[in-house]
């Protein structure tokens, strides 16, 4: 089968223009909903397939500066959503959105069109549930800032970090933090971090009813934090509500695999996405697309079930996609396919299999 895309249908949609007009979404009270994805929640912008939507998503972290980090919108959203009402999760969604003709069984295809930073800093914080916080002992915010003033530039640059002592544990979403003074104490070396703006949160409506955390990561998207979900790239996520209802948040700057302190640097972006409703390729869970790689994600309470997960689901590509056997799929897994941890710190862990598709001669 040489040559013959993986799925017809997104390979148009991912190598076709966008259309020149578009939707809009902003992030506010009425369109945001802190901590979970539900399938219940009724969309809040319905849209055909292929359609463009220029979106806000919001950093749950604004508040470790919000001199930095917050303007009057999303200072709204802080001031219209109580702390009881936000979880179960942490990140700030927008959403949910319906997609017509996307249906249960089918593919959401989410393109990534392009990001642009909302405001120039972001904050990355080495928290509780960071892989090192009991060799470390402590929790500490760092404040990143864009190095380009025109917009992203290619790298961002610590300014100041804090240890949180705002309360005993950085616990609750939405937390409000204002260091002053000799508390903003500099970085130890001039460093500049490579930009991959990207959402760490995305995904479909839950098979389930009722409100899922946005923190652990599951078959229908919600927290993956794979940094090359960005400009350029797009996922697939398995549909299982009519509509799909699609929510985006816990937008980034910039993360590298594994994520182990805690977070990337989250940061507020305003994004332009294209959403398709496909129905010649099911998958069961989210697969990332970036140039001739196709990215499988497993997840799981340990990295052996996380990564024996994204095994399997590269196994299905291989075999359910392209015809090969079980044993040639295997083989290939060893020889040509990369595995990486994903991030460690979502409660649910995550790892990453990645097929370049050129090796069969797939455009």
């Amino acid at each position: 089968m040489p040559g013959k895309p993986l799925s017809p249908q997104i390979h148009d949609a991912i190598s076709s223009p966008p259309p020149p007009d578009s939707f809009t979404l902003k992030a506010g009270p009425e369109t945001c909903y802190w901590g979970y994805l539900d399938q219940d929640v009724p969309p809040v912008l319905t849209v055909p397939s292929g359609a463009v939507i220029d979106i806000e998503a919001v950093t749950h972290h604004a508040g470790d500066a919000p001199d930095l980090l917050m303007d009057d919108g999303i200072r709204a959203i802080w001031d219209a959503i109580e702390p009881a009402d936000r979880g179960p999760g942490v990140h700030i969604m927008t959403g949910p959105i319906a997609v017509e003709g996307a249906t249960a069984g089918d593919t959401l295809l989410v393109k990534i069109l392009d990001m642009e930073p909302r405001l120039r800093h972001g904050s990355n914080c080495a928290a509780n549930w960071g892989l090192l916080y009991q060799q470390m002992q402590k929790e500490r915010i760092t404040i990143y800032e864009l190095d380009s003033p025109q917009g992203w530039g290619s790298t961002a640059s610590p300014q100041y970090g804090f240890d949180f002592t705002a309360r005993a544990l950085y616990d609750v979403p939405g937390v409000i933090s204002d260091p002053q003074g000799d508390e903003r104490q500099p970085f130890s070396v001039d460093v500049a971090v490579p930009v991959r703006p990207h959402f760490g949160v995305m995904g479909v409506a839950p098979p389930t009813a009722g409100k899922h955390s946005s923190i652990p990561p599951g078959v229908w998207g919600g927290n993956v934090d794979n940094w090359r979900l960005g400009p350029g790239s797009a996922m697939a996520y398995p549909v299982f509500v009519d509509g799909a209802g699609l929510y985006v948040g816990d937008p980034h700057f910039a993360q590298g695999d594994g994520e182990i302190c805690g977070t990337a640097i989250e940061a507020s972006l305003n994004a332009r996405i294209q959403v398709f409703a496909i129905s010649d390729l099911a998958v069961t869970t989210p697969i990332l697309l970036a140039g001739t790689d196709w990215v499988a994600h497993g997840f799981g309470d340990t990295l052996d079930e996380a990564m024996t997960m994204a095994a399997l689901e590269m196994l299905k590509l291989l075999t359910d996609q392209l015809g090969l056997t079980n044993d040639d799929a295997y083989s290939l897994s060893s020889v040509a396919i990369d595995f990486g941890v994903t991030q460690v710190v979502d409660g649910t862990v995550g790892c990453h299999a990645k097929l370049d598709t050129s090796i069969f001669g797939v455009q």
